[in-house]
């Protein structure tokens, strides 16, 4: 697994690269966030290791412009200052995580172990979609070959199959909704929308505890995977939440999730006919 470390501090570089070399990683280094951008948009990294504190811009301008050239790719902040907001401002903007420097070897490769593991989590994903995606297509040519149609349009007829077909993993039911596992969906009569991977987690996650309360600091444990005290949890979730809600407004008129002031979420009921 291929690894970007950014750091102006030689010493910190030197140590970091040595301690994640020892158990398997091929490390690349850069001393600023600009050549860092121009490593990552030259090369393949499973995961940035990066600085806040930058000579020429802060990490979480780093962060966005990884962000930008790779929505899924998996970036780990470090910094001396242990600031909420800041840390709420770089998960706000998707690092995976955020490490208080110095920090020990064990926690510096668990760190990077979980960002790897959701990047290969991830491209797994891309790849079976795409596998799907050929499959379709490769169908509706054989469709088009046995019908001897002339006119038979292999996209449009893809388009059509990929309709008919069981979404990827059993579609899952929530009244007049079905969420659709394989394809970060969901689904209201012919109307849909698409969710990020953590709002479909978060579903996910309080339709199956449906019958209780759940805490912020348990969802950003449970969907993010990563602990941290409750206020802080709060202020992760929150847009998240807020986004989700958005989404499902938008195919039901009502709102499925239902905030319990100072406690934490919960899934409301509803019904076919809601």
């Amino acid at each position: 697994m291929r690894l970007l470390l950014v750091d102006d501090d030689g010493v910190n570089r030197y140590t970091v690269s040595k301690a994640l070399q020892r158990v398997g990683y091929l490390v690349s280094e850069a001393n600023s966030g600009e050549s860092a951008l121009e490593r990552y948009d030259r090369s393949d990294f499973d995961l940035v290791l990066c600085d806040f504190d930058l000579p020429d811009m802060d990490g979480i301008a780093v962060l966005q412009g990884i962000k930008t050239q790779s929505p899924d790719a998996m970036v780990v902040l470090m910094s001396e200052a242990a600031e909420v907001e800041t840390v709420i401002q770089a998960l706000r903007h998707g690092a995976q995580d955020y490490l208080i420097k110095p920090c020990s070897s064990e926690d510096l490769r668990e760190s990077v172990e979980r960002g790897i593991e959701n990047a290969r989590s991830l491209m797994r994903r891309r790849r079976l979609l795409d596998a799907i995606e050929r499959n379709i297509s490769e169908l509706a040519r054989e469709v088009s070959d046995s019908v001897g149609a002339a006119d038979f349009d292999a996209e449009s007829g893809a388009t059509r199959l990929r309709e008919r077909l069981p979404p990827r993993g059993n579609a899952i039911s929530l009244g007049p909704l079905s969420v659709l596992p394989g394809k970060y969906q969901i689904q209201a009569e012919k109307e849909s929308v698409g969710l990020t991977p953590t709002e479909f987690d978060l579903l996910l996650y309080l339709a199956a505890n449906r019958s209780r309360v759940v805490s912020c600091h348990e969802l950003v444990r449970e969907v993010r995977g990563y602990h941290t005290e409750e206020a802080e949890a709060r202020e992760v979730i929150r847009p998240h939440v807020s986004n989700l809600r958005r989404k499902l407004n938008s195919l039901v008129d009502i709102d499925l999730i239902v905030n319990v002031r100072g406690i934490g979420y919960r899934l409301g009921e509803i019904s076919e006919e809601s």
